[in-house]
């Protein structure tokens, strides 16, 4: 049986044909010394290497690990120029195409009900908001902060216990598009607490005492780009005055340390900050909410991956925040838990020491902005899929990221007023 598309339909179908992947690799280099980092920076000069981690060509450094794809066309000649230079490397993933499609390893149980084992695209996490709201009329109500360049609407979800007026939490997810691990765990987290509040003492408690304001999707539009269009999209959608190059790194466009970093000022650098802080409809819409509910939000979460990171104030500074020691406690404490299920590794520290500096983070801003918890899970795993963790690892992700959140909001329900 042949199905017609409508006309319309057939030729911007045609027009855009997803990125493909086929042949590229990720490769793995450890950098012995200046000399090496040298190279590298040299090589992204000449190919096209997308970096995985760190993020960008500037922070490559001396002693640090650094993963980054390359095209199956220019991959021989950076191979050998590594040869050639006597450097270490590995090949972490030998066909990313083959990767992308292998992340879909969960069957769907139930294909008429949200799936929390597997990713879900825009229009499913749109719907689940929905469905979430009238499942829990009195715990989960649905609020709009804003919309998208693309005109999205972006959803907060609110949950609450009995009492409204009390200490809250912010929480967010999928800021960088390709990390498609992180909204997974905001729909897991609601999930879980409205699943099983009143049957979970400590869940319980926390509801009844704190409201949670979870934002499932921060770039919705770049989401959105990364299931159609391109899997490997990490910034949002807006156009740049002139330029080609699309999208600002949301997690570059909070005023704070904004213009700092000479390198975040090329709109076709993915780490581009914007023309100005807050320039972006997301971030404004975000920093506005959080600004007009400052006096209940008292720590504030964030989700990214990878690296099996809990990450603190500051980034563009290596000077350490005044509850530096407090902060440091809190996480020491909560990879612990973490660990507990899976024996999952996480380090952390301020993250401008522990990944590498950055300005105009979300983090660094929550906490100048007065909220002094402000945490930033860079979720699995080390490298091995890196942004194409297999839907497998869905929920173990979630459930030892759920065990640190909650030991989180606890410690910040005991002892902030």
């Amino acid at each position: 049986m042949r199905f017609l598309l409508p006309v319309g339909l057939i030729t911007t179908t045609l027009a855009i044909a997803p990125v493909r992947f086929d042949g590229d690799k990720v490769l793995r280099v450890k950098l012995q010394d200046e000399k090496q980092a040298n190279i590298i920076k040299d090589l992204a000069k000449t190919s096209q290497l997308d970096f995985w981690y760190p993020d960008a060509t500037h922070h490559v450094a001396a002693n640090m690990t650094v993963d980054f794809q390359i095209s199956a066309k220019e991959s021989q000649f950076v191979e050998s120029a590594l040869d050639q230079n006597q450097m270490h490397y590995e090949i972490l993933i030998h066909d990313v195409q083959e990767e992308v499609e292998k992340q879909f390893d969960v069957k769907e149980d139930n294909p008429g009900r949200h799936s929390y084992a597997k990713y879900n695209n825009w229009n499913k996490i749109v719907a689940w908001t929905e469905k979430m709201v009238h499942k829990h009329p009195k715990m989960v109500s649905r609020i709009k902060i804003g919309t998208t360049v693309e005109d999205n609407p972006l959803y907060v979800l609110k949950i609450a216990g009995k009492d409204k007026r009390r200490k809250a939490i912010f929480m967010d997810c999928g800021i960088h598009a390709r990390e498609w691990i992180s909204p997974a765990f905001c729909q897991w987290f609601v999930y879980q607490a409205t699943k099983t509040y009143g049957k979970n003492k400590i869940m319980t408690k926390l509801l009844d005492r704190m409201n949670f304001y979870v934002l499932p999707v921060f770039n919705v539009d770049g989401y959105i780009w990364s299931w159609t269009q391109n899997r490997m999209w990490r910034k949002n959608r807006s156009r740049n005055q002139n330029s080609k190059c699309i999208g600002t790194d949301l997690n570059r466009n909070f005023n704070v340390s904004w213009n700092s970093f000479p390198n975040t000022n090329d709109p076709c650098q993915e780490i581009y900050r914007g023309p100005a802080p807050e320039s972006e409809k997301e971030t404004k819409a975000v920093s506005d909410f959080i600004r007009s509910h400052l006096k209940s939000i008292k720590a504030y979460i964030t989700f990214h991956s990878y690296s099996q990171m809990l990450l603190f104030p500051y980034g563009y500074t290596s000077e350490l925040p005044p509850n530096h020691k407090n902060l440091a406690k809190v996480a020491k404490i909560a990879t612990e838990v973490l660990s507990t299920p899976y024996e999952t590794h996480y380090t952390y520290g301020p993250i401008a020491s522990t990944i590498y500096p950055t300005s105009g983070s979300s983090l660094d801003w929550a906490y100048n902005l007065g909220i002094k918890h402000t945490f930033a899970f860079e979720l699995r795993d080390k490298g091995r899929f890196g942004f194409l963790l297999p839907e497998s690892q869905i929920k173990p992700t979630c459930k030892e990221t759920m065990l640190a959140v909650k030991f989180i909001v606890k410690y910040i329900l005991k002892h902030t007023s």
